[in-house]
């Protein structure tokens, strides 16, 4: 029979099939890198530089025909003619290709631009628009009254070139296209009527050309570091994204794995809690002999020794589930006003057979009229006796254990364990505070255990807002401090009035 493979994910199995990937977050990496990737290989930003050029000339598409229409309106007032109209439509033309052009740059995507190419035809359309103001310089007013018609043409020449200057700053010798021509023929002009204000004019538009040009040069080098810093900005947001997205996957598999081991325990626990009651149970019936005596008393010290084992497994079982569900935050407290004293005090009475058989001495040391505490009984009672027995199993025989119950400086109450065991040493401190961790001399000198009594301690303590201070000096001993803070502790309410009292208050 082949073996069928099932098409749904197992009930206690993580199902790894579906996608976690954050989409937003690879798309934006992607996305970033791809862009990273075209900048790689061009170091001078071409592909932006004509993005930030087309965008600049799309938003400022209209001033200068403005400028050219203003010019044409004025030269038909001043009695120019038609040919005034013919420039304006000749230059308006130009720079409405110009702006179909830059339109056109704008929508295309930059890793698709030909910088070559697009540098070369926007240079050839600015080329086309000095021809337009060339033909403005050449103009004539013959008929018109107005004496200094060169002066009007020297200042509009020179407010177009500095709205070309701020406009064109992204693309290098756009300036110089558009307007070499017509300041030369100006200057031409100037020189072959040798008048002396169309003179200093013409001197003015040749030196203001490369003044405006270095001005240009300048912004087109503030635009270079901007997109510098963007690129490297760009850099940074793409490792950081990376950086989450690989971080989210971590989380996402250790969510996982928490969940596939909170299942697993959840279904184990059941599994071996079942066989484990029946050994505990035949096992104890068969080592206290209630069915009747054995003839080989071997059997019955095996029949002890498996409900020793059994007990131990149990109880790891248990530790287990408890720091299971204090870690994933399901481990409900059941808070009820309870006395701290007397509860240390029946953990010591449970523990002081224990404490004989190793003749160990325990010193109670309890500060008496104590308040209640507002906690739970069963969580306070598991971290007295986790640390009880701690000191007990890494207390040497004839050793001694102080057990102190008391007031903390901030008005909370604490339980201190001391023992003068072998300590720990101060680097594996750590190691024993984490699940599962021992010491090196605990485990040579003492029974080894499961080193998960501390984890729990540390996390019912946490739950109820308190404190876990582990104190040791190697070769002098181990304190443990368990620590309640003030809002645990409860005010004692004053005592009813008695009927004398009340009688005597009417």
């Amino acid at each position: 029979m082949p073996l069928q493979r099932s098409n749904t994910a197992d009930k206690f199995i993580v199902d790894r099939r579906k996608r976690h990937r954050n989409s937003d977050v690879a798309r934006a990496v992607r996305k970033t890198r791809d862009r990273l990737s075209q900048q790689a290989g061009n170091p001078d930003f071409d592909r932006e530089l004509l993005k930030l050029h087309a965008r600049a000339m799309t938003s400022g598409a209209i001033a200068i025909p403005l400028l050219v229409l203003a010019i044409a309106a004025g030269g038909r007032l001043a009695g120019i003619g038609n040919e005034i109209g013919l420039w304006a439509l000749f230059t308006l033309t130009c720079y409405t290709i110009v702006a179909f052009m830059a339109r056109r740059i704008e929508r295309t995507e930059a890793s698709e631009l030909n910088p070559l190419q697009a540098r070369r035809e926007f240079l050839i359309g600015h080329f086309l628009c000095g021809l337009g103001w060339a033909w403005f310089v050449w103009l004539g007013c013959s008929v018109c009254e107005v004496d200094p018609f060169h002066i009007v043409k020297a200042v509009v020449l020179l407010f177009a070139m500095a709205a070309t200057a701020v406009m064109t700053s992204s693309l290098r010798g756009a300036l110089l296209a558009t307007f070499a021509v017509p300041v030369a023929l100006y200057a031409y002009a100037g020189a072959k009527l040798w008048m002396p204000v169309e003179a200093i004019m013409a001197a003015l538009l040749v030196v203001s050309l490369p003044f405006f040009a270095y001005v240009a040069r300048h912004l087109n080098h503030s635009s270079l570091m901007m997109l510098s810093f963007r690129s490297e900005k760009d850099a940074l947001i793409a490792e950081l994204e990376t950086a989450k997205s690989m971080s989210d996957e971590a989380r996402r598999r250790a969510e996982d794995a928490n969940l596939a081991k909170s299942r697993f325990l959840a279904s184990m626990s059941h599994e071996l809690r079942t066989p484990l009651n029946a050994i505990l149970g035949f096992s104890e019936v068969m080592s206290n002999e209630v069915l009747g005596p054995m003839s080989n008393p071997t059997y019955r010290d095996y029949a002890h020794d498996v409900h020793e084992s059994g007990q131990h497994l149990l109880d790891l079982i248990n530790e287990i589930l408890d720091l299971s569900r204090i870690e994933a935050g399901r481990y409900q407290l059941n808070e009820e006003p309870v006395m701290l004293l007397g509860i240390v005090e029946d953990c010591c009475h449970m523990m002081e057979l224990r404490a004989r058989n190793k003749d160990i001495r325990v010193v109670q040391d309890f500060e008496h009229e104590l308040p209640r505490l507002f906690a739970d009984e069963r969580a306070v009672r598991q971290i007295t006796l986790n640390l009880l027995s701690n000191a007990i199993k890494f207390t040497a025989t004839g050793g001694e254990i102080r057990v102190r119950v008391g007031w903390t400086a901030g008005g909370g109450q604490y339980i201190s364990i001391k023992d003068n065991g072998p300590g720990i040493p101060e680097d594996e401190i750590p190691i024993v505070l984490s699940a599962f961790g021992q010491g090196s001399i605990a485990i040579k000198s003492a029974e080894q255990g499961t080193g998960l009594g501390l984890p729990i301690v540390q996390g019912l303590l946490a739950m109820h807002g308190g404190e876990f201070e582990l104190h040791s000096k190697l070769r002098e001993g181990t304190e443990a401090i368990a620590i309640f803070p003030l809002s645990r502790v409860m005010e004692e309410l004053p005592a009813l009035p008695t009927a004398a009292v009340a009688a005597r208050r009417r």
